[in-house]
């Protein structure tokens, strides 16, 4: 196709073809969405083993240590208490209460750093030049994701001081000259680590991640399930411009400080709706819903209170099957007062088939606290 040759590539482009991937176009750029083991068992090693992620697609920023205010003008999260070498999940939002993306923000000496979504790069780096003096866009670093139980071995062979770590920890550590940029995070629900390195040494660190018979490579396919099986979001389904952290249900991710009452109470956009919601509850809310029987209800899918007539009560933004939980699950937006055990109807081919609203994530977490 002639779209196809507008697509960016990464650092990792060759390496993933030589790996036998199937390349597809993500957001702009062209991306592995699964390699010859398939999806099924890619997700299934991630969980026992430990699976290498190209995300090298996703937008890394740099904001002189001075923005720290600046940057709490645009999202509902506390970036002044974040303690240097710690991260924080924030998101930006709009004057709405909106979504506008959501993002992982590191303090780091003397500066902040920032991941963002691919899709949404281009127009978050205009949001933060539109707002803050001397952002740096960081265009020579690939960005790998190191992810399963057998992550901290894989790397820890490489970068013996990764394994001393906790979750949302971030380090800079050298391997063979090359200063890798660590955190220990991820969107599988797995323990693991996301790995910012120069873009010239990144096929060759790779190749030395890979070289550790528990690590395969893994392609998009599988990070979706993974990151589904965990419940967490992804952007432009299951958060957007429509939908309020508070209704997205992260409202963990919104600390004391920044809510009513807080030494620094509101301050960002649509901070009058999203502090209401706090304090009174959304109308509706992003739920889990297990189907019952084998059949997945995928995005889209709308959802019923009762087996026959009436109007949707909300719509599916992604369902699929769980490898590791051997079943259908989904996530939807929901009139907030269901409960875990209630029991709706999705939808499927002309027929309504039942579905329990059930407690997320569907598999636990393994985080290392």
């Amino acid at each position: 196709m002639a779209g196809d040759t507008q697509l960016l590539r990464t650092s990792l482009y060759d390496l993933h073809l030589e790996l036998g991937a199937k390349m597809v176009p993500f957001a702009g750029w062209e991306m592995p969405v699964q390699y010859p083991m398939g999806v099924l068992k890619e997700h299934l090693h991630c969980r026992a083993a430990a699976g290498l992620f190209d995300v090298s697609h996703m937008g890394q920023v740099i904001l002189p240590e001075g923005a720290v205010g600046a940057l709490e003008s645009l999202v509902p999260v506390d970036i002044a208490g974040l303690a240097e070498g710690r991260q924080r999940y924030a998101m930006f939002t709009d004057a709405g209460g909106g979504i506008l993306d959501d993002l992982m923000v590191a303090k780091k000496p003397g500066h902040l750093f920032l991941v963002v979504n691919a899709a949404c790069a281009p127009q978050d780096i205009a949001h933060l030049r539109a707002h803050i003096e001397g952002v740096e866009v960081i265009t020579d670093r690939a960005l790998l994701a190191l992810q399963g139980p057998g992550a901290e071995a894989a790397l820890g062979a490489l970068v013996p001081g990764a394994a001393a770590m906790r979750f949302m920890d971030v380090a800079e550590f050298d391997w063979q000259g090359a200063a890798l940029w660590v955190s220990r995070s991820g969107y599988t629900g797995e323990d693991g680590y996301e790995i910012s390195v120069p873009a010239g040494v990144a096929v060759a660190f790779a190749r030395a991640l890979l070289a550790d018979p528990g690590v395969a490579p893994i392609g998009l396919g599988a990070r979706d399930s993974l990151r589904l099986e965990a419940g967490l979001c992804l952007y432009g389904h299951d958060i957007d411009t429509t939908t309020t952290p508070i209704e997205a249900d992260l409202a963990w991710a919104i600390q004391k400080r920044r809510r009513t009452g807080g030494a620094a109470e509101g301050g960002f956009p649509g901070a009058a709706r999203i502090l209401a919601e706090l304090a009174q509850g959304p109308a509706r809310k992003r739920m889990g819903l297990r189907p019952e029987g084998r059949a997945p209800m995928r995005e889209g899918v709308e959802i019923f209170a009762d087996a026959r007539g009436g109007e949707p009560i909300g719509r599916v933004t992604s369902g699929g099957f769980g490898p590791s939980i051997e079943a259908p699950m989904a996530m939807a937006y929901l009139p907030a007062a269901l409960k875990p055990g209630d029991t709706v109807y999705g939808e499927v081919r002309g027929k309504r088939l039942p579905a329990v609203i059930a407690p997320m994530p569907f598999h636990p977490h393994a985080y290392k606290r």
